[in-house]
């Protein structure tokens, strides 16, 4: 499960959510896969999706800022190495009690209670889960296309790739480290 920008395009132009996914094996060996989320029906997609609008949920992997003080040769510009997967495909709607609550299962299992949080999600009293569930929504998106996305630093030399590298393990920071380990994984980083 990820945290991810759901895009939809309708009737009030693009809108953007930000959601937690659940992500589901594809169910034949040529299939992709479905994500799997919930949504107030108060946000302004849930009329896009209503319409039948085609999803983009865009996952954004490890980034960072590179400078170009950290190449061995400094005439260029700065930029950002990034990762990302681009999902489309056709929403679903999960409307009744019983698939919320599904779905609504997951998500507490799956986050809350790696922590130690008793999963007491169905022991609400019925009337405050039914107003809840009354105002929301899951979805299913069966994934039709994936696109994945990187920018490493593969045009620049195994020189410059290793200044890079040094500059962000000293920051030190989870994204720099992460950018810093997959520049370290390129096959031409290998060698020597």
């Amino acid at each position: 499960m990820e945290l991810a920008t759901l895009v939809t395009h309708g009737a009030h132009g693009v809108q953007a959510t930000h959601l937690p996914f659940l992500v589901d094996e594809p169910a034949d060996e040529g299939g992709l896969g479905t994500l799997v989320t919930h949504l107030a029906r108060g946000n302004a997609q849930f009329g896009d999706l209503q319409a039948g609008a085609e999803a983009l949920v865009l996952f954004q992997g490890p980034h960072a800022f590179i400078s170009p003080s950290w190449y061995e040769n400094r005439h260029t510009f700065p930029t950002w190495n990034y990762t990302a997967v681009h999902a489309r495909g056709q929403p679903e709607l999960i409307e009744s009690a019983k698939g919320l609550l599904a779905v609504l299962d997951r998500v507490v299992a799956h986050y809350d209670t790696p922590l130690g949080g008793p999963r007491q999600f169905r022991a609400m009293p019925s009337d405050f889960a039914a107003t809840r569930l009354r105002a929301i929504v899951a979805l299913r998106i069966p994934i039709a296309s994936l696109e994945g996305k990187m920018k490493m630093n593969q045009d620049k030399s195994v020189a410059d790739r290793r200044g890079v590298i040094a500059a962000l393990e000293k920051q030190g920071d989870a994204q720099s480290l992460a950018v810093a380990r997959l520049i370290r994984a390129q096959p031409d980083m290998q060698a020597g």
